[in-house]
């Protein structure tokens, strides 16, 4: 009994072992374990490296300003085509309003952390995102810029490179549309402009090419530029204050159509028949406002070919395939003639 009992005590912890691991084997197993190794699988280990995009499905995210402008989810209807066409996972991230700027950025940091292979980014504002989409580039992700071009100065400065923009001669657009309205103006008149995000270069843009048109026309005086930040609400409550102190005006420039509805919404409010309104993007309810006769005209900028081309140049750019710095896309008119 006593030899029994030592041998006992020398063998325990040896067996306890064998039926700990004998344990473990089967539980491995049972969880996709390797049969015929009998190894474990272990967690993988999660690092820094971006995942290599030979073994995956590229990965590309766009990242929008806003869906509460209907132009943005035209934007990304171009979008979804092309990653049809293309074979691709479009990951699609938005702010909340087109002024949310922090939120565009934190968007970025959070894509750069979750390795992805592209990001084709419509900024809300010229400047502010050129440091993080930098950062974005040092991390080995391709970047094309949309709609609203990046500062050049800064992307310099800021090392950003190969970067294609893709969206629409602004300048030409908005003169094209001032100089409609201006042709409509025999008599001395005065005009507003309500401009986008003043630090956007589309917005800068645009209010450039509706002062050089108006300019144009002597009959023209341009008695306030003031910025409705995009906003359809705002650019009600801008239309409002302007007109109270500038009652006798007989047209307004508003630098995008939610702009545009906002201040037409002023103007049913309040009665005023006799201004002339201009607005831009070309949204199904500008359309139907033009098609009214309550809105002059809209710019169609296209924002689905805009997407659609955002996200194809990224594609190629990770097949090694150069693509243009600059590729304007065709704008036009939409009017009474052209039957919105």
């Amino acid at each position: 009994m006593t030899v029994y009992s030592n041998l006992r005590q020398r063998l325990a912890p040896t067996l306890v072992t064998l039926a700990v691991l004998l344990f473990l084997t089967v539980l491995m197993g049972g969880c996709g374990g390797s049969a015929s190794t009998g190894v474990p699988l272990v967690e993988p280990v999660v690092t820094s490296e971006p995942p290599t995009s030979a073994s995956q499905t590229p990965r590309v995210a766009l990242v929008m300003k806003t869906l509460t402008n209907p132009f943005f989810i035209e934007m990304e209807r171009g979008a979804r085509q092309a990653e049809a066409e293309l074979k691709i996972t479009l990951i699609v991230k938005t702010a909340a309003q087109e002024t949310s700027i922090d939120q565009q950025i934190a968007i970025i940091e959070r894509l750069i952390v979750d390795h992805v292979d592209a990001i084709v980014v419509a900024p809300g504002d010229s400047t502010s995102l050129v440091p993080v989409l930098r950062r974005a580039q040092q991390a080995g992700i391709t970047i094309v810029n949309i709609d609203n071009r990046l500062d050049p100065t800064l992307v310099h400065e800021m090392g950003l490179i190969n970067t294609p923009f893709i969206s629409v001669d602004n300048v030409d657009g908005a003169y094209q549309a001032a100089n409609y309205l201006s042709k409509k103006i025999i008599t001395s008149t005065e005009v507003l402009v309500i401009e986008g995000i003043p630090t956007a270069q589309n917005a800068i843009d645009r209010t450039t090419g509706a002062l050089k048109a108006f300019a144009e026309n002597p009959k023209i005086t341009v008695v306030a530029v003031e910025s409705a930040h995009w906003k359809i609400d705002e650019a009600f409550d801008v239309t409002k204050a302007l007109l109270k102190a500038h009652p006798r005006v007989g047209a307004i420039f508003c630098a995008n159509d939610m702009m545009a509805l906002g201040t037409i919404q002023y103007l049913t409010e309040a009665g005023r028949k006799d201004i002339l309104v201009v607005g831009y993007d070309a949204l199904p309810e500008a359309r139907t406002a033009v098609k009214d006769g309550r809105l002059l005209v809209t710019v169609d900028q296209q924002a689905a070919r805009q997407g659609y081309l955002g996200v194809k140049y990224a594609v190629q750019l990770l097949a090694g395939e150069k693509q243009p710095a600059e590729t304007m896309v065709p704008v036009s008119l939409v009017t009474a003639e052209t039957k919105p």
